[in-house]
């Protein structure tokens, strides 16, 4: 070699990553990939370079990645065409620990990736699909708790042994003629407006003895050399340094020593300027090449690891500060629900939970704690009904409201408990209506009676339009009309219902018009808008489970008046509400991951573990509990043909007498009784008398009376 000629020297590819590609690599991460580490392909782009004074960079953005909806090949999706984006394959390595991350072997890393770029050489695949030279490599650790990044780019380059030397570098203008630039120029820029070779990286650029340029591809060496005079090995610098060539020359110096075993190259550094060619900027080069015999028998070694600020430490980033902090609310909130998934249950619908809309009647103890049980299993959508306005005692168990809310006569409740929501959670779709319940047993009188039918036709289209009720009042009576328009459009409903030191957790069975062959594991988890329709019979009606009102022999009526204060009160041990609200809501995320919905069955627990075939185990129809006695069973209740609220003969009246039937339930406090035969059994009951006399033996003379 001669010692004259300086070694040449390559000015190091950057990397920039757009903050969408971070975004996606969340995304796919959470809901694809979970603890899987394996390698993911990638797809990264650069330009020329077309400032004098800024290099470009090679840039990943969101679709470097591939999409959640790709195949299970994970793999890209490749565009061509675009003058901009010079794709370039990588590899990325993501891990699933900051400890994993720093333990990788980088220098093993790197040489796989060499050793792709030199497989690639050899057999010819670098002629035909030249983007390959320029792969690269990136590991990665996302922390998606704190939303930092910690990375670390490679761009492998062969090693030549000895180094290529420089003979000549300088700006193409001065090394061509005239001529031959301003026809190299316009080669340039014809190649670079074709759809076919505008992202094609690497070319040759002849020019014959009339200085008429042409630019081919590499695959076009051999008719080259034919009628070439000059022969330029170009490619799309993305340095802008005026004495040194990019990075992607050394491992186009390693295919041209490789593929035609030349000694002296003239490479073409390819730059623009406002997005045509520029001569000025452009550089020309001569590089001397030693190639020792036999060096095709190994890989060559390779360099590459990006610096950070001058030292070999990767990078970290956080995107926390710059992101929108409702983005970064919702990435949060659902961030256990989607590690849910990665092991402890793949089956968990996140979408089904996401659009199901949920209506809360009653904003107080019980309907606080479900809605933020609600909020924390990912549902968006939530109503609150109530007419009640905050009290000075309410704070302290009502755990959406403070001091402020009491203040100036108190906010109404379901419009403030939908402010707090908003707060804790500012993508929520809460809503607050502020309404009175129509009950039995409680009368209106005739001035009342149209506010009070417009009340049951809100309360009507209310149900109509959400998928999941609650009822979390506080007197029996305000549950019965919620629960027959309940029965009547077969909604889920879920009833939780406190005393002092126990609670009763309940879903009501469907209504006596619904269907069974009408419901399936497919409706069951698609959309709860079409929840099944109806039958007009009563065949499955004792084979329903039971409504809250199924077990009682009397109509619901007025409970609320004559009380003294701790009657009046909801007087409860403070820990009930919290355990009886989680169950209630554990019960609706039960049925919307049940194949049967609705008309599932109810379980029993066992005491088995492992009894159930359900991800999330049994599905009961009752949970009663008792902080007295720390326990807590399952059982279930069939539907009664005399219920108030929900058997054949209450709906059908509902439906054929409307508002009517309404209004007379609320006024005659013994009509639902006599409608279903409650009365009529009473009767009996009451006249039916056992003679145990007669029944006495004399033998039993000897028996002790207990």
């Amino acid at each position: 070699m001669n010692k004259k000629e300086p070694l040449l020297q390559f000015a190091p590819f950057q990397s920039s990553v757009d903050e969408g590609f971070w975004h996606r690599l969340s995304s796919l991460k959470l809901n694809k990939l979970g603890i899987d580490d394996s390698p993911i392909p990638l797809i990264g782009f650069y330009a020329p370079c077309s400032h004098s004074q800024v290099s470009n960079h090679l840039t990943l953005l969101a679709e470097s990645l591939p999409s959640e909806l790709s195949e299970a090949s994970l793999i890209p999706e490749t565009s061509h065409g675009n003058r901009n984006r010079c794709s370039v394959p990588g590899i990325h390595y993501n891990t699933n620990t900051v400890e994993s991350f720093h333990a990788l072997d980088k220098q093993k890393l790197l040489k796989e990736e060499a050793g792709k770029i030199w497989d690639d050489i050899l057999t010819g695949k670098a002629v035909e699909d030249c983007s390959v030279l320029s792969r690269f490599l990136l590991i990665s650790f996302a922390d998606l708790k704190t939303w930092t990044f910690h990375y670390w780019f490679s761009f492998p380059a062969l090693m030549l042994d000895p180094p290529a030397t420089v003979v000549n570098l300088r700006p193409a203008s001065r090394w061509l003629s005239t001529a031959e630039a301003e026809s190299l120029s316009a080669a340039c820029n014809e190649w670079r407006s074709s759809k076919s070779t505008t992202d094609v990286p690497f070319f040759l650029a002849t020019i014959d003895t009339n200085s008429h340029a042409t630019v081919r591809l590499l695959k076009d060496w051999e008719a080259c050399q034919k009628d070439a005079h000059k022969i330029l090995f170009g490619f799309y610098d993305p340095c802008h340094l005026p004495n040194n060539p990019g990075w992607p020359l050394r491992n186009f110096l390693a295919l041209i020593a490789a593929s035609w075993n030349l000694k002296s190259v003239h490479f073409f550094c390819y730059r623009e300027n406002r997005g045509f060619a520029d001569m000025g900027l452009s550089l020309v080069g001569e590089a001397s090449i030693t190639v020792p015999q036999g060096w095709k028998g190994a890989v060559p070694n390779a360099v590459g690891w990006e610096l950070n600020k001058g030292r070999k430490v990767p990078r970290c980033i956080s995107l926390a500060q710059s992101m929108d902090p409702a983005r970064l609310a919702i990435s949060a909130a659902d961030l256990n629900l989607k590690l849910m998934r990665w092991r402890a249950l793949p089956s968990l619908d996140l979408r089904i939970l996401s659009s199901v809309k949920c209506l809360l009647f009653g904003a107080g103890t019980l309907g606080c704690q479900v809605a933020r049980m609600l909020m924390a299993w990912g549902v968006r959508k939530i109503t609150l009904v109530d007419n009640g306005r905050v009290a000075m005692s309410n704070p302290l168990r009502q755990s959406l409201y403070t001091l402020d809310d009491c203040l100036k006569g108190g906010a109404f409740k379901a419009t403030a408990a939908v402010g707090s929501l908003k707060r804790i959670f500012p993508a929520v779709e809460a809503e607050g209506i502020v309404m009175a319940i129509p009950m039995p047993g409680h009368p209106v009188n005739s001035q009342e009676q149209d506010s009070v039918l417009d009340d049951c036709k809100r309360l009507h289209d209310l149900i109509d339009a959400h998928d999941a009720v609650f009822l979390l009042t506080d007197t029996r009576e305000s549950r019965w009309l919620p629960t027959l328009l309940c029965a009547n459009t077969n909604k889920i409903t879920i009833t939780s219902a406190l005393g002092f030191d126990s609670f009763l957790v309940m879903r009501h069975g469907a209504g006596p018009f619904s269907c069974a062959s009408d419901f399936n594991a497919e409706t069951a988890n698609s959309s709860y808008a079409d929840i099944p329709k109806f039958c007009e019979n009563n065949a499955n009606e004792k084979h329903r489970l039971g409504c809250y009102f199924c077990s009682d022999i009397v109509a619901p009526t007025d409970s609320t008046s004559n009380r003294t204060l701790d009657q009046q009160c909801t007087v409860t041990r403070p820990g009930l509400a919290p355990i009886a609200s989680s169950l209630a809501v554990e019960l609706l995320i039960g049925i919307l991951h049940h194949p049967e919905g609705i008309l599932a069955e109810g379980d029993i627990n066992s005491g088995i573990n492992g009894a159930t075939e359900q991800p999330l185990g049994i599905l009961p129809h009752q949970i009663r509990g008792s902080l007295s006695q720390f326990s807590q069973m399952t059982l279930i209740g069939h539907s009664s043909s005399s219920c108030t609220a929900c058997c054949h003969t209450v709906v059908s009246e509902y439906r054929n007498r409307g508002m009517e039937f309404i209004l007379e339930a609320i006024n005659h406090p013994t009509y639902l009784e006599d409608l279903t035969g409650l009365t009529e059994l009473m009767k009996s009951a009451a006249s039916f008398s056992l003679d145990w006399d007669k029944d006495i033996d004399d033998d039993d003379e000897g028996c002790i009376e207990i």
